[in-house]
């Protein structure tokens, strides 16, 4: 589904990636890995055309999107969340998903009905698939940080992606709320299909649902692959995991 081949992005005299290659076969969770200034989140925002690739090729779907805009990649497919929550927290929780809901189906309002009128049941959809549909008339910014995270990934789903991007998803949660978010990422890519790609630092979560794993180091690719080869690697081992 995602193929990154030889990507390079710099800033300055600093690259902050530097020829990464990623493979995300569809249905797969894949987790991208890495110290602090690895290039995940750059690499991230590369695929969804937050910035631009200095060299290499970015294919979905056997599809160049290397040079087309966000929204361009959103509607082909792809959507994310991010470390930061990103949310419209004056809104409601509805309101928020509804939003992206209408974006996607290009609808606002017309002469006779109300935006609000519209989405209703897709909406409530989403919201009940991501436990939150209780919570719906509350104000985003008044939900725990856990439920705007939760939120954020419930708006990406109004897009209807094929494939979800999630950016540190369970950065800054509680147990419970970890436990949570690890249990809907396994929903999502069951029960909706999605295929998923995450960047996370904590590894048991990263070794409890990554199907594929791919690690990065000062912006380079040094492994994808299952999840024992890349815990056996020694490479790996020095560079992240803590061997000898």
């Amino acid at each position: 589904m995602l193929q990154v081949e030889g990507v390079t992005k710099s800033f300055d005299d600093f690259m902050a990636v530097n020829g990464a290659n990623l493979t995300v076969n569809q249905g797969e969770i894949v987790a991208v890995i890495g110290p602090n200034g690895a290039g995940k989140t750059t690499l991230f925002n590369l695929i969804t055309g937050a910035l631009k690739r200095d060299k290499g090729r970015i294919l979905f779907k056997g599809e160049d999107i290397s040079e087309l805009p966000p929204y361009e990649i959103c509607k082909k497919g792809i959507t994310r969340s991010y470390q930061i929550v990103n949310i419209f927290p004056r809104l409601t929780v509805f309101e928020n998903v509804q939003v992206a809901v209408l974006s996607y189906q290009r609808r606002s309002s017309n002469l006779f009905r109300p935006a609000q009128s519209f989405a209703v049941k897709e909406t409530r959809s989403i919201l009940e698939s991501v436990g939150l549909l209780n919570k719906e008339k509350n104000i985003a910014g008044s939900l725990s940080h856990g439920d705007q995270k939760i939120l954020e990934i419930a708006i990406a789903l109004g897009n209807e992606p094929e494939l979800l991007i999630l950016d540190e998803p369970t950065a800054g949660m509680s147990p419970e709320e970890t436990q949570a978010t690890i249990d809907l990422i396994k929903r999502l890519a069951t029960g909706r299909g999605l295929t998923i790609l995450f960047c996370e630092h904590d590894m048991d979560i990263v070794f409890s649902i990554a199907q594929s794993i791919m690690v990065m180091r000062h912006g380079e690719t040094i492994i994808q692959g299952g999840l024992e080869e890349v815990r056996s690697n020694k490479e790996v081992q020095e560079a992240y995991l803590g061997g000898d």
